[in-house]
């Protein structure tokens, strides 16, 4: 599925912004996929599972936005340095010039909108719920470090779950250490105590990154592909009915 790209300047630091529209008319409703760490990749041209998720997304009739969140560095820079010097306030303010440009498109049903996102993503959706209040619904593939902070005098995650706005839908490998079962359950608690509605969905025979097609040597297909149908249902409910 062909893609367009726009760029948008967050704080003097363009970031590119990759759009997948769906055939059919709009106005479509509309998706914010967080990507995850693409590891070995310099940029989300080059990283197949992004692009395939965007593209599965965009077949179902979600209209979506990916934005590069690592522009802060030269794409060419190690992502270990990447990981270690990333920002909540930079992620934060990527999330919102993304949400402004998919909001403001008059093909883009602005009262139907989610936030979904896979590993290092799975982090960000999660602050991005916490953050940006008109998503109707936020999904979390195995977010490791929501307990975490990143940058001085930030929150972590978990602790900002009674800004969260929407529901939350979780997919989660029981065999990951990154998130481990018992930081979900403390995930699922974090939100039980902020009465945010959410459901998880755990997999036995599953770790970190089941859905990485990529990587075979995670990649569940079975598993993955029920979390598929789960989503799938969720945004139908959450973002078409």
């Amino acid at each position: 599925m062909p893609y367009t790209i726009e760029t948008v300047d967050v704080h003097g630091s363009p970031m590119e912004v990759f759009l997948f529209k769906p055939e059919g008319k709009g106005p479509y409703p509309g998706i914010l996929l967080a990507q995850h760490i693409p590891v070995g990749h310099t940029g989300i041209e080059n990283d197949e599972f992004t692009l395939k998720t965007a593209e599965r997304l965009a077949e179902n009739g979600y209209f979506v936005a990916t934005p590069f969140i690592f522009h802060w560095w030269p794409k060419e820079a190690e992502m270990e340095v990447k990981r270690k010097e990333s920002r909540d306030d930079w992620t934060v303010a990527d999330l919102t010039h993304a949400f402004d440009l998919l909001a403001g498109r008059d093909d883009v049903d602005r009262e139907s909108l989610g936030i979904v996102g896979h590993c290092w993503g799975g982090r960000v959706a999660w602050l991005g719920a916490c953050h940006i209040p008109y998503f109707k619904v936020c999904v979390v593939f195995y977010g490791g470090n929501i307990k975490l902070a990143r940058g001085e005098g930030h929150d972590a995650p978990i602790d900002m779950a009674g800004m969260i706005r929407c529901p939350v839908i979780g997919f989660f490998g029981n065999e990951d250490t990154n998130p481990t079962p018992e930081d979900v359950d403390d995930y699922d608690q974090a939100l039980a105590d902020a009465k945010v509605p959410h459901v998880f969905h755990r997999y036995d025979g599953a770790g970190h990154a089941f859905q990485c097609f990529p990587m075979p040597q995670v990649y569940r297909q079975e598993q993955s592909e029920d979390a598929w149908d789960k989503l799938l249902g969720y945004l139908n409910q959450y973002l078409k009915e």
